[in-house]
């Protein structure tokens, strides 16, 4: 399947593959779509989770199977419907799902994020709902759902635990992050790092809003000196975000760190042709924070040049 993911640079929109499970309606990202594959038998695995039916191998890969139906608590399947074969977190995995209805194309700024009666904070497994003609499309929260099965997927937090103990609080750091329960997961990690002056934000819009009202009241360069966004947000999403500030004559000088489960190879290009300093990919929390640090270093050394140019 030819997902053509590639969209223009920083337009604020994405792709949804629509897909059903017991009659309704959900969605995924394209971007983490390899290809979609009629089901076909898996060979399972002793002890495995619940919701993982097994494992098979197309092209000499071996891929796990993960029973979606089973993830949101419906009856099981036939062994029918299809496969579809992801890959984010530098994992590939398949979910099988009970048919494809189509791609759509949407605005991030259409996608309403769901309040707490539906999704409480870090327990949802969804990330957004989207209205299409008379149905809606639920998108889910596949690194979650991935995470909830095999908890070391997840942000590799015992990476930092060599860090000594150094006080960074002079190194503001703006974050945009809709998931509640990574965004809890990245603060807690850079402030054991020592970074512990995080404007935290849940999209993109946020995020831009505050730099622009910061730019406003002169304190944009005391009260900003990283931003670090995730790719996947309502209202704004993080290449849209960083256009923006990279297109931007008095912000563009701020680094910009792209740090969500999407980075892959092609989106790792469309990122450094938006002007973004770092990409990792989610689990890499070490690796963020060594990014971090080098970049702040190089700030130090610009501004450093810079005062004694004025001397």
């Amino acid at each position: 399947m030819d997902t053509n993911i590639l969209l223009e640079n920083g337009t604020n929109e994405l792709e949804v593959l629509e897909f059903t499970l017991g009659g309704n309606h959900y969605g995924i990202n394209v971007a983490k779509i390899r290809e979609i594959l009629t089901y076909q038998p898996v060979t399972p695995i002793p002890n495995s989770h619940p919701s993982v039916e097994g494992i098979f191998m197309p092209r000499d890969t071996m891929i796990t199977v993960i029973n979606l139906r089973n993830c949101l608590g419906f009856p099981d399947f036939e062994k029918d419907g299809l496969f579809i074969i992801t890959n984010f977190n530098k994992l590939n995995i398949a979910f099988h799902v009970d048919e494809v209805c189509g791609i759509h194309r949407f605005s991030w700024t259409e996608i309403i994020k769901p309040d707490s009666t539906i999704n409480i904070q870090e327990n949802g497994v969804s990330t957004g709902v989207v209205k299409l003609e008379e149905r809606l499309i639920v998108i889910l929260d596949f690194e979650k759902i991935v995470t909830d099965i095999s908890p070391e997927t997840g942000l590799q937090i015992s990476d930092l635990d060599d860090l000594e103990e150094r006080d960074r609080s002079n190194a503001p750091i703006m974050i945009a992050e809709d998931s509640p329960l990574l965004s809890k997961l990245i603060t807690d990690c850079l402030r054991k790092a020592g970074y512990t002056k995080l404007i935290i934000n849940s999209n993109g819009q946020e995020a831009w809003d505050k730099m622009c009202q910061y730019y406003k009241e002169g304190a944009l360069d005391d009260k900003v000196h990283m931003v670090i966004t995730d790719i996947e947000m309502p209202l704004m999403d993080g290449h849209r975000l960083t256009k923006l500030i990279k297109d931007n004559e008095e912000m563009k000088h701020i680094p910009v760190v792209i740090f969500s489960s999407l980075v892959n190879e092609e989106m790792r290009r469309k990122g450094e042709m938006l002007g973004a300093n770092a990409q990792l990919t989610k689990p890499e929390i070490g690796k963020l924070v060594s990014a971090i640090d080098q970049l702040m270093d190089e700030r130090r050394e610009v501004l450093g040049k810079k005062a004694d140019a004025l001397a």
